[in-house]
């Protein structure tokens, strides 16, 4: 089985993918965390800190986007070949990565040539991995949250490159369209919907269990599913 991990900057998307890998392995379950590259991401700093004129000019929001791009992709083959697990937990998915590119294009960070670019590339790796057995996910475990408890999660965690209040207009502009992309766009698997207002998994054991019991019942609903059908 295949899970992936989404949502806005700042939700716990890698606090989850631990808390279901150890919850899996204590269980027996082979498993295994395919993380987001950020610690060692050379672009991102440059994206949060630089200006907008300097973004612009070096285009930085498009190199970053390729530099996902190619990261995620590298994920999904990783996923698909390592050594038949029972489960495999992305921390983020390939397909998130078109919406973060269609809000840097709509803030003018992306021009529209790029975009294209960005597209066809896009469709080019979907083709690849088209040949490849179980591409696409079984479930996508989605983090919703308020924009409250987005910036509250932000500075608590306090990278630094994520913190300066000027970036606040940029990620209410990723979180006002992501529940709407997930709910009627995204169609590559199951989604399970986790509301992190209410939900703190890494100080609250209680809320933990309940997210590895609520994804662990979807698993069961699906591969039901897929048992019927076959």
């Amino acid at each position: 089985m295949s899970i992936v991990i989404g949502g806005m900057i700042g939700l716990g998307k890698t606090s989850v993918a631990d808390i279901l890998n150890d919850h899996f392995q204590s269980k027996g379950i082979e498993s295994k965390v395919f993380y987001e590259t950020v610690d060692d991401n050379p672009i991102l700093p440059l994206y949060y800190e630089l200006t907008d004129e300097e973004l612009d000019a070096k285009r930085i929001p498009f190199l970053l986007q390729l530099f996902f791009l190619n990261k995620r992709f590298k994920t999904v083959k990783e996923c698909i070949t390592w050594n038949d697990p029972l489960y495999t937990i992305q921390d983020r998915s390939i397909y998130e990565d078109w919406y973060f590119a269609l809000v840097n294009k709509n803030l003018g960070r992306i021009s529209e040539l790029e975009f294209r670019i960005y597209e066809d590339l896009v469709a080019n790796m979907m083709e690849e991995l088209n040949e490849l057995p179980k591409k696409a996910p079984d479930l996508m475990v989605y983090l919703k949250g308020s924009f409250d408890t987005v910036i509250d999660r932000i500075m608590a965690r306090g990278r630094s490159f994520e913190i300066n209040p000027q970036l606040k207009e940029y990620y209410f502009e990723v979180w006002k369209g992501y529940d709407e992309w997930v709910i009627n766009h995204y169609d590559a698997s199951e989604v399970l919907i986790i509301n992190m207002d209410n939900t703190d998994v890494v100080n609250r054991p209680d809320d933990a269990i309940r997210v590895c019991r609520d994804v662990e019942m979807k698993l069961k609903e699906i591969l039901g599913a897929t048992a019927h059908i076959g």
